[in-house]
């Protein structure tokens, strides 16, 4: 019984940590470069939603995020 438990434990502890590090993964891939944007054939333009990111505009990456 006490084995049991301890298994539950670990799988679940292994569970939650895959989880954390899958959206950490994810939310850091989805913002482009400068460079990346520029290359598609946009322009980095001013964020009004978040000014700590810009967006691009035009191109391959229109509407994304520029980090």
């Amino acid at each position: 019984m006490r084995i049991r438990r301890i298994l539950a434990a670990v799988f679940a502890t292994a569970a939650l940590a895959g989880l954390g590090l899958t959206e950490a993964t994810t939310a850091t891939a989805a913002a482009l470069t400068p460079g990346e944007c520029k290359d598609g054939g946009g322009v980095v333009v001013a964020n009004p939603n978040n000014p700590h990111l810009g967006l691009c505009r035009g191109g391959t990456g229109d509407g994304q995020p520029v980090d």
